[in-house]
């Protein structure tokens, strides 16, 4: 049972809005929450644009909230910290970048790069001690003793991806967010990574958010996955529960675009076309953002924010068609398509 599960993170109606001028606002997060649980992989999905990368950095405080929380362990992340306690959680949360290209320093050794956070944390005392944690890291990920005194540009993407690894694992965090660590990798290469993270997870106990648009992926690797469009959370549920059982009618379009090898079954099965463009964040559609292009969208999609509420056992939507206060007219409209 979920709720029997150890909360490793909460996110509580978290806000990071983007001042781009003296009268426009990009609300690139806009009032999400959703909880991880420890141990488990939480993947986050949506659309390009949609300010999931930006939840995730700020989640780890690399941007700071606007408004709202992040409580890791019952604490809030964004609230005042002292030095010392801010190094604290630094080493508890730990990120993994999406360019293995842009993420790692050129003029560093890869043995530099993977024991900076040694270095900063003082987990050693003696330079042996470093390189022997070093090589073990390198040889953790795929990698050998003798990659150490490389550089970044001698290295394939996938290489410099597990160096990224490394730099994260080195001080045993507790938490990783990974933001689209596979996207710039070749196909044949984004499996070999994915297995590797799963791996660790096990051999560590790691707890992942794992930031993604490649929902087939997300499949693979991730418990519990969220749902992202435009700022706002539209759908979280285990993994099953979402792939077979998708409510939002935005899920629910992603899903039907996912590729199937049978192709009995995708000549068989409905694809639900999205149509339009996605609006600017920095001027959002009132109500429902999803009702400009929403294929089931009611009159009061366009006024009333819809609730974020547990429709079944940890399975949470936004969407008023779940909602009895406001769903009698789409049964009205259906009752008349069956009638006509």
């Amino acid at each position: 049972m979920a709720e029997q599960r150890e909360k490793l993170l909460e996110i509580k109606d978290l806000k990071k809005h983007f001042q781009v001028d003296k009268k426009i606002v990009l609300k690139a997060v806009d009032g999400i929450s959703f909880s991880i649980y420890k141990g488990e992989t939480f993947g986050l999905v949506g659309e390009s644009g949609c300010g999931k990368s930006t939840a995730g950095r700020t989640i780890m405080r690399l941007y700071e909230a606007s408004s709202g929380e992040v409580d890791f362990q019952g604490q809030n992340v964004h609230g005042k910290k002292s030095k010392r306690e801010l190094k604290d959680f630094n080493r508890s949360m730990q990120m993994i970048f999406q360019d293995p290209y842009a993420s790692l320093s050129p003029r560093m050794t890869v043995k530099d790069i993977v024991a900076e956070g040694i270095d900063i944390h003082g987990l050693v005392s003696t330079k042996k001690e470093r390189l022997n944690r070093v090589n073990a890291l390198l040889e953790t990920v795929g990698l050998n003793q003798q990659h150490g005194n490389r550089y970044p540009h001698e290295f394939s993407g996938g290489q410099r991806q597990r160096i990224g690894i490394a730099r994260a694992l080195a001080v045993d965090p507790e938490f990783i967010v990974a933001d689209e660590p596979i996207s710039a990798l070749d196909v044949s290469i984004q499996a070999q990574v994915v297995n590797l993270l799963k791996k660790l997870q096990e051999e560590r106990g790691l707890t992942y958010l794992f930031i993604a648009h490649d929902l087939s992926m997300v499949k693979h690797i991730s418990d519990r996955v969220g749902v992202m469009y435009l700022g706002n959370m539209a759908e979280v549920a285990s993994s099953d529960d979402l792939y077979h059982r998708p409510l939002h009618p935005y899920t629910q379009a992603l899903l039907s675009a996912i590729p199937v090898s049978d192709p009995e079954v995708e000549r068989s099965r409905e694809q639900i076309v999205i149509e339009g463009d996605v609006p600017s964040p920095t001027d959002p559609p009132s109500g429902c953002r999803f009702r400009t292009r929403c294929p089931l969208a009611m009159d009061v999609c366009a006024n009333v924010e819809p609730e974020w509420q547990e429709y079944t056992e940890d399975h949470w939507v936004a969407c008023h068609l779940y909602n009895d206060k406001y769903n009698d007219e789409y049964k009205a409209r259906q009752t008349a398509q069956v009638t006509s």
